[in-house]
């Protein structure tokens, strides 16, 4: 968390929301344009975390499994839909009933936010969401996560973690259009009126295996534009 807060400052990285986990960790982020500012935010991120961590242990050799996987989000009611996703993340873990009690989250953070070493961007997030304030926003979210507990409506979903993008049809199809011959051949997907283009069920370039890979500063679709 302490990297999160200092690639915000480094490279205007924009974290929107975030859960860190005990093996890994989901982040929601947004770009100000600039090439590789979500790559070598996540390059710091990794390296520095895992040198801490061998520190501490005594310990050489990889931290990290695998490379990232990068999603592309459409703004609105999608990206919304997101944040919920992630914002239950420990609930499905069965680590905590509700996601209030895990503090390692932008949902605590946004339910409690603090005046200093602050991770979410808040006006990026509200822009983004089309809202007018953060109250209107913390509402929203509780509503949310209280309606998904009540229904039980949290299960895993891999179009959130496995997908090359999600949204409306119009933009996964112009997000297929920039990303030209890296995503031809990828089936785009309808599921209760949210589209999704399909990641491959291998890893994301064929001459590394899947598992146990060196973390690459970037992952192989190379996105131009901010979603």
């Amino acid at each position: 968390m302490e990297w999160l807060f200092e690639v915000r400052k480094r490279y205007g990285l924009s974290v929107l929301n975030y859960i860190v986990t005990s093996n890994h960790i989901h982040l929601l982020v947004a770009d100000d344009g600039t090439e590789d500012t979500i790559a070598s935010s996540l390059q710091l991120i990794a390296g520095r975390t895992g040198q801490e961590y061998n520190q501490r242990k005594n310990r050489n050799g990889a931290y990290w499994e695998d490379r990232y996987h990068a999603t592309a989000v459409e703004k609105g009611k999608h990206l919304f839909e997101c944040m919920i996703y992630i914002d239950l993340n420990m609930v499905r873990a069965g680590a905590v009933d509700h996601p209030s009690k895990w503090v390692f989250s932008g949902y605590h953070e946004i339910q409690n936010p603090r005046e200093r070493y602050r991770i979410i961007d808040y006006e990026k997030l509200l822009a983004l969401l089309e809202m007018k304030d953060i109250a209107q926003f913390q509402e929203a979210c509780r509503n949310r996560v209280e309606e998904s507990l009540k229904l039980n409506t949290i299960a895993k979903n891999d179009q959130w973690s496995k997908s090359i993008a999600i949204g409306s049809e119009n933009f996964v199809m112009n997000t297929m259009e920039k990303l030209g011959i890296k995503v031809k051949g990828r089936e785009v997907v309808e599921a209760n009126g949210r589209y999704h283009l399909k990641e491959p069920a291998i890893s994301y370039k064929p001459i590394f295996t899947p598992e146990n890979g060196d973390l690459r500063p970037k992952n192989a679709y190379f996105w131009d534009d901010i979603p």
